[in-house]
């Protein structure tokens, strides 16, 4: 287990439109997701919701307004030099976390594909369905650095991609084609992302405050082991009550909110 135990960032709600995420969380929580914005990197916006104790939910969708593939591209090696430029305390650690990360100079010609499996097709069928609870996202905060820890553990932790919406800056773990965290060929969602702010201030910081806090965050997925066992060597497990299922991996998340106990999928 890491000598840092993680927090919980944030929780994601994938969905085909933003509007159609916003109403899935407006139904079930009784407050709809608002402000956000997008990310040009990866093509995607995003609303959210604030959330007790520094935590915020996430709607994210496909932004069907983004720049063409190739231009978001170009502008991955100025977020990475941005990201790069806040978190780095020399030339020298911002000369390693450049090498330890290919994603952040890729050929601008060369696009990444979307984060949290956007671009699957199984995620389009499953959206077909509707929105639905499909991620999560774990803090590494200082002193511990994340681009460094990943330079130590590739085969742990993706590749950290620094990414930027408005003023805030971040480096975000997303493995390269896209898919979600994984290890030993299990993770489906349930495996967070790991997240470091290079701004000095975290989203939750400038949403309203909504009275409602997440009283539990579960998970059941068909290869519990090895998720489990990757759980505790990031200093997560403490985040996650996780179950062992002969069906699909899915997260649920309880909240308690101003008109009682709430349960998103």
């Amino acid at each position: 287990m890491t000598a840092h135990p993680l927090r919980l960032d944030h929780l994601v709600v994938s969905a085909r439109t933003l509007d159609e995420g916003t109403q899935y969380v407006a139904d079930t929580l009784g407050v709809a997701p608002a402000g956000g914005g997008a990310h040009p990197l990866m093509r995607t916006h995003n609303r959210l919701l604030n959330l007790w104790g520094g935590v915020y939910l996430e709607v994210i969708a496909i932004d069907p307004h983004a720049a063409p593939a190739a231009a978001s591209a170009a502008s991955a090696a100025s977020a990475a030099s941005a990201a790069s430029a806040a978190s780095a305390a020399s030339a020298a650690s911002a000369a390693s976390a450049a090498s330890a990360d290919p994603a952040a100079s890729a050929d601008a010609g060369a696009p990444r594909p979307r984060l949290f499996a956007l671009d699957d097709p199984a995620t389009h069928a499953r959206l077909e369905n509707g929105p639905y609870l499909s991620h999560w996202v774990a803090r590494v905060e200082r002193p511990k650095q994340l681009r460094t820890w990943r330079a130590q553990f590739p085969q742990r932790i993706p590749p950290i991609v620094p990414m930027t919406r408005g003023d805030f800056t971040w480096g975000l773990s997303v493995p390269d084609d896209g898919a979600f965290p994984a290890w030993q060929g299990a993770g489906d969602g349930v495996l967070p992302s790991l997240i470091q702010w290079d701004s000095p201030r975290h989203p939750s910081d400038a949403l309203p405050p909504t009275g409602i806090a997440l009283k539990a965050l579960k998970a059941v997925h068909p290869q519990a082991d090895p998720v489990r066992a990757q759980l505790q060597w990031l200093g997560a497990a403490h985040l996650l009550e996780l179950q062992s299922t002969d069906g699909a991996a899915a997260l649920v998340a309880e909240f308690e909110t101003p008109d009682g106990l709430r349960t998103l999928k």
